[in-house]
């Protein structure tokens, strides 16, 4: 490998497969709209202009960050950094808003409800562990689907889960979270040992795709089956699952960790969040009957 060639990769190293796949998404979506690199501080305006009715602010920022970040690597003048892109970005958020839409957290008496629907059948017993744990440790879907066998320590608290990598550890370091014994009538714990028992599987991804029939399909179970599985059992439990996605699980167990009233720095322990500012939403939703004055006057 020559020098240059050491550079580059370890550039495409520095980023995640699925930020790279955004990126690429990205610069496809610019050049097919008739964009051309290196681009214009105008041409950049316009772009965002004209998607200004079709995507939301937080879509286009993140299409201004990847020419932001294209040009940078190619020492290129950077457009986006212009006034007329950042005053039509402005102007964009004026007018659009900026309040993203958020996925409706699975609270714990919903979660309990989707469980109690389960089976034993093979594709129960994998949904069962897939989504307590990804409850109980605050996971990002692909976070959850990463998971190995390996990434499994039995103690006598519970388990101890080896998160490798995620979205804000690009470097690698990882961490380690624990999943204690369940002390209601389901437990991560357990479920997980059944799944592991019936997946029967020395090493690789603990959560794989598993057919109708209860064969084992493939070795990885995509990041995106996650809210496939939670809506399909969430309308099997009675529930309407508009809404809801893969992140749920996440924001279900830091909402109802705060209305159980754990502190902050507990939630960000258990989740990853680097900042109580990252749970604010959370902390602000939970709060809104704490002490409401219509409920004071009515």
């Amino acid at each position: 490998m020559t020098s240059s060639e050491a550079v580059e990769h370890f550039i495409r190293e520095s980023l995640s497969e699925n930020t790279r796949q955004a990126y690429r998404s990205d610069i496809a979506h610019f050049m097919e709209w008739g964009g051309v690199l290196p681009a214009s501080p105008e041409l950049v305006a316009q772009y965002l202009a004209d998607h200004a009715e079709v995507l939301a602010p937080a879509s286009l920022a993140r299409r201004v960050a990847t020419l932001s970040k294209v040009h940078a690597a190619n020492s290129w003048d950077n457009p986006c950094r212009a006034e007329i892109v950042r005053a039509t970005m402005r102007g964009i958020k004026r007018v659009k808003g900026t309040a993203q839409d958020q996925a409706k957290p699975l609270l714990r008496e919903d979660l309990f409800s989707v469980l109690d629907t389960l089976g034993e059948d093979t594709r129960a017993i994998r949904d069962r562990a897939l989504l307590l744990i990804g409850w109980a440790g605050g996971f990002r879907s692909s976070e959850l689907t990463g998971l190995d066998v390996a990434d499994v320590e039995e103690v006598s608290e519970g388990l101890v889960l080896h998160l490798r990598r995620s979205k804000t550890d690009q470097a690698g370091q990882g961490r380690k979270l624990g999943v204690p014994l369940g002390r209601a009538r389901h437990c991560p714990v357990a479920a997980l040992t059944a799944w592991l028992g019936t997946l029967n599987q020395p090493d690789g991804k603990i959560f794989r795709p598993v057919d109708r029939h209860g064969n084992l399909r493939g070795d990885t179970l995509r990041a995106d089956a996650v809210s496939t599985i939670l809506r399909n059992r969430l309308t099997a439990a009675g529930i309407d699952p508009v809404g809801y996605s893969g992140h749920s699980l996440r924001a279900g167990l830091a909402t109802s960790a705060i209305k159980a009233g754990v502190p902050t720095y507990k939630v960000r322990a258990q989740t990853g969040h680097a900042s109580d500012a990252m749970l604010e939403r959370y902390v602000r939703d939970t709060g809104l009957f704490d002490g409401n004055v219509a409920g004071a006057m009515l």
